[in-house]
């Protein structure tokens, strides 16, 4: 997994490789010793600054077991790599970030496809609503499956993807409105972001009055009825406190919530090939401790939920999924056309 990324690093160190080469030639032929060929071995690991946004906060799985952890492992390896951290959309919000990872002002960022849709639209196929039946699914995909995708949105953005972390199943939470099917969410406003892959997930889903007020706003929009709803995985239900406002979890699941983890060109281009080996392992290593942390806090979550008499929770098996599935197939097997539903159609060829 990741092929694409480690081809464009390779090729980034391959060419800073021949650059060191050929300086020490040129300094043979011009008289140099072969102490410069010495010194630029000793100085392979320079120090280096990496900087780290997300627009989660630190009381997401993301953040305490994400890139705290990218930090740490980073920086106690001691190769001259120093790790900044800034959650919660501190460096502005997802839209307004990706451009700074181009530029290599921010050399990391964690992102779902979704947003990133808006600069590369055909990467929008993967938060498609039941794109990946599961987890695993989507894992699978990636690791065997991403490799044209992601090669075209690193060619086409000057961004690699390394990997992707999972941060939960995307489900509905509501204030009193209990949904089993899709007729259930007919006039139903519930907030969904505003990108095109959203609502189209909206459309899919069934919900025809889609509420697309900005991510600082959904608290004060499901306090004052504008929305009676909102979809994203439990874990971030809950670090957002809306969970004080809606009291229905509806767990249908529609969408495995994976935020890509993304490294600027320009980042590799600034370190050294064991900086960036240790990079890209320390990412992957992650992923599975990382499902692992999401996986027990969302139940953690739910078990509160279902032990609190004022709250409901529909629990999957009381939920025609096969409706909501079958309607999303239909509805995207329409939506997505040329490159994009070959994409398209090549994830669910991988379902089990």
């Amino acid at each position: 997994m990741g092929t694409a990324a480690r081809s464009t690093r390779r090729g980034l160190m391959a060419a800073s490789v021949l650059a060191v080469t050929t300086l020490a030639v040129t300094g043979c032929a011009g008289g140099g010793s072969p102490e410069n060929t010495t010194e630029a071995s000793s100085s392979e690991n320079e120090a280096v600054t990496i900087t780290v946004a997300t627009s989660q906060n630190e009381q997401t799985p993301n953040y305490y077991c994400g890139v705290e952890l990218l930090k740490e492992r980073l920086e106690d390896a001691d190769i001259g790599l120093t790790v900044e951290l800034y959650p919660a959309s501190q460096l502005g919000p997802d839209a307004d970030r990706f451009p700074l990872v181009q530029a290599g002002d921010i050399d990391i960022d964690l992102q779902g496809a979704s947003a990133l849709s808006s600069t590369f639209e055909p990467i929008g196929v993967v938060d498609a609503a039941y794109a990946f039946d599961d987890v695993d699914h989507a894992f699978d995909w990636t690791d065997n499956g991403s490799e044209d995708l992601f090669s075209s949105f690193q060619e086409a953005t000057g961004v690699s993807i390394v990997d992707g972390w999972f941060f939960g199943n995307r489900t509905f939470t509501t204030k009193d409105v209990e949904i089993r099917s899709p007729e259930d969410l007919d006039g139903v406003p519930i907030r969904f972001p505003n990108s095109p892959a959203f609502l189209a997930n909206a459309e899919a889903l069934g919900v025809d009055n889609p509420v697309s007020v900005a991510v600082e706003e959904v608290y004060t929009a499901l306090q004052q009825g504008i929305a009676v709803g909102q979809e994203n995985p439990i874990v971030a239900t809950r670090s957002s406190s809306y969970d004080e406002v809606l009291n229905v979890a509806v767990l249908n699941n529609h969408n495995v919530g994976i935020h890509w983890i993304l490294v600027s060109d320009k980042t590799y281009e600034k370190m050294s090939e064991e900086q960036a080996t240790l990079l890209e392992e320390t990412i992957h290593e992650i992923r599975p401790e990382n499902r692992d942390c999401v996986d027990e806090a969302t139940e953690e979550i739910l078990d509160e939920y279902r032990a609190d008499d004022n709250f409901t929770v529909i629990e999957t098996d009381d939920i025609d999924m096969d409706a909501f599935i079958g309607d999303a197939e239909s509805y995207f097997g329409e939506y997505f056309t040329g490159e994009t539903l070959e994409a398209y159609e090549a994830i669910r060829e991988m379902a089990d």
